[in-house]
């Protein structure tokens, strides 16, 4: 075996996803040199396997529910998705799984991309081994940061590995739309591809082990999504875990899977989708050199720094941390991080290089930290959830005395202009009383993500109330329903 190149950056980004990608553009803009390093495809499970496939699938479904909810459009709809446009639109957004393009933009914007499997060997430095064997030593004058994101988990349930069960990556990247299909989990990912196999025309069966879909969320979005998935023809069963899973003889179609649940009953599938969650890459990562513990997620200061190893050289950012799990958050925690490492290794740091990045003592105008009071997140089911801030759980659990008020969207004009169809939504906002400023909103409705940007930026604001009476709504549309929560709320 040939002795390993040895290449020396400022910075070295283990992880080409959209997390480490802002981590890489944001740590060069002070002239930082900096590479990054990936086993897989620039750009990383999002573009390919999650957030951009995965709403390609949904898209059609939503346009004819849509279409069908407007009466003198209704008519038109003759029928249902067509699967084989639908996939290859989903192609053309994942490009076929090339990442050429996302390769240039590396390129352009000058960061190094070096291609191959990262583990850290001891402080500032990571091995790169390629598919042949050849070894690259990177070097890292001063931070490597860890953005290699998060995995799906197995249960450890008897036979289910025998059945070659799905992964979201499966499901996202599907050519055979099962005729049956199991979907264990009831979280974003269960719910949404138990939309689309729906839409694409599968009999979805949803196991979910706790009492009710998306359990994080406000129980009345639980509740709406969940009989949106009945509605569907989705058999929703709650409280339901599989306890052992078999190959079975499914006639003429190949062999199938029988599933042996809980309660004693068994279901009889053609394939199995497994959306029980994820955890940190961090497993065959070399993180024993540096004396932290393979497979546990990488604690973070809100600068991105791990606090457990000294030196100020290792950093982490996105799902690695146990602490994001959406690339809108992963992306913002980066560019914090990246932004950290610029300002205090970068050129004109000076004197700010030993200036603490969080806390009393940050530099404001250069954000170098991460303000977590509000984190945004949209489920594409049909109704689509939007939700920003506490729930109403939250909020009382830490302490706050609020006040709740829901409103439904039927109460304002630019529904009934858009059409309100099987259920027009709902919202509710989580109001701190003491101060009179949003802590939470959640939308429940046809295409409320649009809708959750304006929430965002009022908890993140802390907008009084008193305040964002002022800001008029257009009407008629459904952007009004912020006029009708003030006005529920005695404004």
């Amino acid at each position: 075996m040939t002795d390993p190149v040895e290449r020396t950056y400022d910075v070295v980004v283990v992880g080409a996803g959209a997390v480490g990608e802002n981590v890489a553009d944001r740590a060069g803009r002070t002239g930082l040199s900096v590479a990054v390093v990936e086993q897989q495809l620039v750009g990383g499970e999002c573009s390919y396997w999650a957030c951009m496939p995965s709403k390609a699938l949904l898209r059609p479904g939503a346009a004819l529910a849509d279409a069908r909810a407007v009466p003198g459009a209704a008519g038109a709809v003759t029928g249902g998705v067509d699967v084989a446009a639908t996939l290859a639109t989903r192609d053309e957004i994942v490009h076929g799984w090339d990442d050429a393009s996302q390769v240039a933009w590396l390129d352009g914007a000058g960061i190094a991309l070096v291609r191959g499997r990262a583990r850290l060997d001891g402080p500032r430095r990571v091995v790169v081994s390629d598919d042949d064997g050849a070894r690259t030593v990177l070097v890292a004058r001063h931070a490597v940061v860890v953005a290699t994101g998060s995995a799906p988990t197995v249960p450890d349930v008897p036979g289910l590995a025998e059945v070659d069960p799905w992964t979201s990556r499966d499901a996202t990247a599907v050519r055979d739309v099962p005729g049956r299909l199991a979907v264990v989990g009831g979280g974003v990912v269960g719910t949404e591809m138990a939309t689309a196999f729906a839409d694409l025309g599968s009999r979805v069966t949803l196991l979910v082990r706790g009492g009710r879909v998306l359990g994080g969320l406000e129980p009345f979005a639980s509740e709406q999504v969940a009989a949106g998935l009945a509605r569907l023809g989705v058999d929703v069963r709650t409280r339901t875990r599989v306890v052992r899973a078999t190959r079975v003889d499914a006639g003429g179609d190949g062999p199938g899977v029988r599933l042996l649940l809980d309660d004693g009953g068994t279901l009889d599938v053609d394939r199995v989708l497994l959306a029980t969650g994820r955890r940190p890459r961090t497993v065959d990562l070399g993180l024993e050199s540096v004396g932290l513990a393979p497979g546990a997620p990488l604690e973070v200061d809100e600068a991105g720094r791990v606090a457990a190893v000294e030196g100020d050289w290792l950093w982490a950012a996105g799902d690695v941390t146990g602490r994001t799990n959406t690339t809108h958050q992963g992306k913002y925690d980066a560019r914090v991080t990246g932004d950290a490492i610029a300002a205090r290794f970068g050129a004109g740091a000076g004197d700010r290089a030993g200036a603490p990045t969080t806390g009393a003592g940050a530099d404001d105008p250069l954000r170098a930290w991460a303000d977590r009071a509000a984190q945004p997140q949209v489920v594409f089911t049909r109704p689509e959830v939007a939700a920003v801030g506490l729930t109403e759980a939250a909020a009382r659990a830490a302490g706050h005395r609020v006040r709740v008020v829901d409103v439904s969207f039927s109460s304002v004009g630019g529904t009934t202009v858009r059409g309100a169809g099987d259920d027009p939504g709902a919202v509710r906002i989580v109001v701190d009383e003491e101060r009179e400023v949003l802590l939470g909103a959640t939308f429940v409705g046809p295409e409320v993500a649009e809708m959750l940007h304006a929430a965002t930026i009022a908890v993140v604001g802390e907008v009084p109330l008193r305040r964002l009476w002022h800001a008029v709504p257009a009407y008629p549309t459904r952007s009004e329903i912020w006029l009708r929560l003030l006005e529920a709320y005695g404004l």
